[in-house]
């Protein structure tokens, strides 16, 4: 038994091939696999169902998270489609004003269907919080923290032991930090979720996503819901994403150092009027992220001093910062939200979230911390 999450990440799938003792996990790219006999049943008979290579990784995230089972989705919108199926039309669900646009939009459309009744809140604001359990007790609530793409910090333990009082579930996207950095199951969650595509697989190859819950019956019910609706991850993905967790700490510790050389250089420019990384002493969650984070991650937002000219005059003279959506890789990215990942949200929401046309959000990649500076600078002089 292995007492750190590093060597069981390493270890994960290692020497377990019962055929042929093959060190690194086979895949099993079958849809099917053969019966015994009539009434006989084994542990693997359909992929949708169950699937060797996608249990890989799903034992390997369990570990991490410190879970009682995981399911392995296509994609991370998939796994949010998958935790919002346990409820019912009169359940509520509490969501943050500011969470990831499609999230945001995924949620408002189901809801206008009648899946289930929503209220988006400031989940930052302890009293608004509190008042909120108090009136309206809901049936899940959302957290997303750090926040995309402004870096809000919800106090997960807090919001936790409010839900659990109420009879409700609390589910955290831990796809900024990684189990790396954050515990949500240890804070009190009773689910986690990711976008495995982001920094779980690391290399930007993979589209997929998990859930992971501590809690049998919940559990149960994702089960029946993810091979029911076919929301399942394909075997292939599944042993890319392994073999990439298998890196994740060494991936996720240089991206984080170099993340906050990149915060403390942009929070010291004329030329950016507002820096977003929960590292930095200013941030107004800082000390909530002290508390329940082992890390404050390799994600951060800025807002450029000027108009959208000048933005694209920024983003247009960047040479290895790449202009793309997703993030979580070994390479470094720079994000425009209110035009790529939050434009599905709306003016409106865009701005009580504070999603500007400023504003910019950059996935910190392994380069040289040198080279990603020089990066940086001499973009800034286009200004």
């Amino acid at each position: 038994m292995s007492k750190h999450k590093r060597t069981a990440l390493i270890q994960a799938g290692i020497a377990k091939d019962a055929a042929h003792k093959s060190i690194i996990p086979p895949i099993y790219l079958s849809s099917t696999f053969e019966i015994d006999g009539i009434g006989q049943h084994l542990p693997y008979e359909y992929s949708r169902t169950k699937n060797p290579s996608r249990d890989d990784l799903a034992h390997a995230i369990t570990a991490l998270e410190g879970g009682l089972g995981t399911c392995i989705t296509s994609s991370g919108m998939a796994a949010l489609s998958l935790i919002i199926h346990l409820l019912n039309p009169e359940d509520l669900l509490i969501a943050p004003f500011d969470c990831y646009g499609r999230s945001y939009r995924l949620l408002c459309a189901l809801s206008e269907k009648g899946h289930f009744k929503l209220k988006f809140i400031d989940q930052y604001d302890a009293n608004e919080v509190a008042r909120v359990f108090k009136d309206t007790p809901p049936k899940m609530v959302l957290i997303e923290s750090p926040s995309n793409p402004v870096m809000r910090i919800a106090d997960i333990a807090d919001i936790s032991a409010k839900a659990k009082a109420c009879g409700a579930i609390t589910v955290c996207d831990n796809t900024f930090l990684s189990p790396m950095l954050q515990q949500p199951l240890e804070l009190g969650a009773s689910i986690v979720f990711h976008s495995t595509t982001k920094f779980l697989n690391g290399h930007s190859d993979v589209i997929g996503g998990c859930v992971t819950t501590n809690n049998q019956d919940i559990l149960t019910d994702l089960e029946f819901w993810a091979n029911s609706l076919g929301l399942i991850g394909a075997p292939f993905d599944a042993y890319l994403t392994l073999r990439g967790m298998r890196t994740l700490e060494l991936r996720i510790t240089r991206a984080q150092e170099n993340a906050m050389q990149i915060a403390t250089m942009l929070d010291a420019h004329p030329n950016i009027s507002t820096v977003y990384y929960p590292a930095l002493p200013s941030h107004p969650n800082h000390e909530i992220a002290k508390k329940q984070q082992s890390g404050f991650g390799a994600m951060l937002s800025f807002d450029v001093v000027g108009t959208i000219k000048d933005v694209k005059k920024f983003v247009d003279a960047l040479d290895i910062f790449s202009l793309a959506q997703s993030l979580g890789g070994t390479e470094s990215l720079i994000n425009h939200p209110a035009t790529m990942t939050h434009v599905s949200m709306g003016e409106e929401a865009r701005a009580k979230a504070g999603v500007s046309d400023q504003l910019l959000r950059l996935s910190v990649g392994v380069e040289h911390i040198d080279d990603l500076l020089d990066d940086l600078t001499n973009a800034l002089k286009a200004l």
